[in-house]
């Protein structure tokens, strides 16, 4: 018999936690496709980002979670986190959000996401993580992105992300055979 589920992941920021509402947004989207569980992975015992990919990895093998059936979603540190994931371990898809990517002070902080299916939503107004280097990031490696009139949370535009959400697991979903 053969494991017809998918997996979602999904990884906060910093100063957030897993009940945020976007992880929760986002996590109930995930759940009203049929075969798919959603995890929102808590992360609030640590701010180190390696210590954060770690339990990642570890979420993923405790669910038994293969890289062709497993979506990644993360917001700031929580898209470091992911992405980082995806460089390491190509999964189906990577949803990011305002990922801390091109910072100094994060080891991998330019990882190469191999991801099948990748969107990187940003804001303008982001002022803990420059949009600048991440569209560089996203131009070098060719991945999509979208910028909002926004700050960093895109506590304005969560309707938003929640309708990029929905789109992107349709697209990550729709292919029969992953690879």
């Amino acid at each position: 018999m053969t494991d017809d589920r998918f997996f979602v992941f999904l990884s906060h920021g910093l100063e957030s936690g897993p009940k945020g509402t976007k992880v929760q947004a986002m996590k109930a989207v995930a759940e009203e496709f049929p075969g798919v569980i959603a995890e929102a992975i808590d992360h609030t015992s640590t701010k180190d980002p390696e210590t954060r990919l770690q339990q990642m990895r570890d979420a993923m093998a405790a669910a038994g979670a293969t890289p062709e059936r497993t979506i990644l979603a993360g917001s700031s540190m929580g898209g470091w986190v992911c992405a980082q994931t995806s460089a390491n371990t190509p999964v189906r898809g990577c949803f990011l959000l305002a990922p801390a990517l091109a910072l100094a002070k994060y080891p991998q902080s330019s990882p190469t996401i191999q991801a099948k299916h990748v969107q990187i939503i940003h804001g303008w107004n982001d002022d803990v993580v420059p949009v600048m280097p991440v569209l560089e990031l996203a131009r070098q490696q060719q991945l999509q992105a979208l910028i909002l009139p926004d700050g960093h949370r895109l506590e304005n535009s969560v309707d938003r992300v929640v309708r990029e959400f929905r789109h992107f697991m349709k697209s990550c979903l729709s292919e029969q055979n992953p690879y």
